[in-house]
């Protein structure tokens, strides 16, 4: 059933998704940037976080996409050009694409450098590439790329919502409250 269609708001489900991934996301994005400042005896914790952290949003991320599906998504306001929705919902999907494939990227890293991963320290979760320091340079370089796209593109997305909110003064960033 297609709830969020019948309604000017978001689906509760696909709400508390979309801000338990942005409270994540402002975590674990500058633990992942302080990576290369923090000395070595913090190190390893700076990395369990961030790594522990991006691996719940990546389950987040997928079950928020599922709610999306399930539930559908309001009506866009009305009187927004053409190009300014197309811009909005092509930045909302690589914000999916690029939050969904930003963690599954830093546990392949960690799974080419290492050989194994325990989320949060207790939870083994199978290697599907086995040890390969190669892969794992050139992982932590498109980790790293992505780390920055991902920052962009939530910079759009936040200067629509102040968009919407101050000079349209319409109702969108309701529809996510």
């Amino acid at each position: 059933m297609n709830t969020a269609a019948q309604s000017d708001h978001y689906h509760p489900a696909a709400k508390t998704f979309h801000w338990l991934v942005a409270v994540l996301v402002f975590f674990v994005w500058p633990l992942g940037f302080m990576l290369d400042l923090v000395k070595s005896g913090v190190h390893n914790d700076f990395i369990f976080w961030h790594a522990s952290l991006g691996f719940t949003v990546f389950w987040l991320m997928l079950a928020r996409l599922c709610v999306r599906f399930l539930t559908g998504t309001p009506a866009k306001p009305s009187g927004m050009p053409v190009w300014l929705s197309g811009a909005a919902h092509l930045n909302q999907w690589l914000l999916y694409l690029a939050l969904i494939s930003q963690p599954l990227i830093g546990f392949l890293m960690i799974s080419a450098h290492s050989g194994a991963y325990s989320w949060f320290g207790f939870i083994s979760v199978p290697n599907p590439l086995g040890k390969i320091p190669g892969m794992a340079h050139t992982l932590s370089e498109l980790h790293q790329f992505l780390a920055w796209v991902i920052l962009v593109l939530i910079g759009l997305h936040i200067c629509g919502a102040l968009y919407h909110r101050v000079i349209r003064n319409d109702d969108t960033l309701a529809r996510m409250t």
